[in-house]
C-alpha cells in the first residue's frame, strides 16, 4: 500500500497481517503508519488551510496505540530490540499502561535478560492483574512466597 491510500484503510490492513501471523509484515506497515502519526502531530495546523490537510486522519489515531501494536508486531516476529525501543516509548508516553509492561517483561525474558524482566513484569502484575510466568520466578496469585 501507499501513502496515497487513505491511513484508516492502511491502518486496518496491517492488524489483518497481524491477525494472520504475517508479524514481519505488519512491523513494516505498522512503523510507517507509526512516522507518519508522528508527522502529522508535529505538522503546525494551517489556518489558512480550506479543510482537511493530508494526513488529518492519522492525527486522528493514538501514536501510542499504534505504537503498542508495532511493538507486538515486533516482539512476535523476533524483532526483540526494536519491540524494547518500542516499548520504552510508550511507557514513556503512558507509564501505567500494564501491556506495555507485560509486553517489555516478556520481551527481556525472551532476550535472555531475566534479571532486568523482573520490575516491568512486577509492575505488569500490580498495574493491569497480569501474572507474572512462574517459570522466571513470579509467583502465582495465592501462592506464598
Amino acid at each position: 500500500m501507499n501513502t496515497m491510500t487513505p491511513f484508516p484503510l492502511r491502518l486496518s490492513w496491517a492488524r489483518g497481517l497481524v491477525e494472520r501471523g504475517d508479524h514481519q509484515g505488519a512491523a513494516t506497515a505498522l512503523a510507517e503508519l507509526v512516522e507518519e502519526a508522528e508527522s502529522a502531530r508535529a505538522r503546525p495546523a494551517d489556518p489558512a488551510s480550506s479543510g482537511a490537510v493530508p494526513g488529518d486522519e492519522a492525527v486522528l489515531h493514538s501514536v501510542t496505540e499504534l505504537r503498542l501494536l508495532l511493538a507486538r508486531a515486533y516482539f512476535q516476529s523476533a524483532q526483540l530490540g526494536r519491540a524494547e525501543a518500542t516499548l520504552l516509548r510508550v511507557i514513556e508516553d503512558a507509564p501505567t499502561d500494564a501491556y506495555a509492561h507485560l509486553l517489555l517483561g516478556r520481551t527481556l525474558q525472551r532476550a535472555g535478560r531475566h534479571a532486568e524482566a523482573a520490575r516491568p513484569l512486577a509492575l505488569a502484575e500490580v498495574l493491569g492483574d497480569y501474572d507474572r510466568p512462574q517459570a522466571y520466578g513470579g509467583a502465582a496469585h495465592g501462592d506464598s512466597a
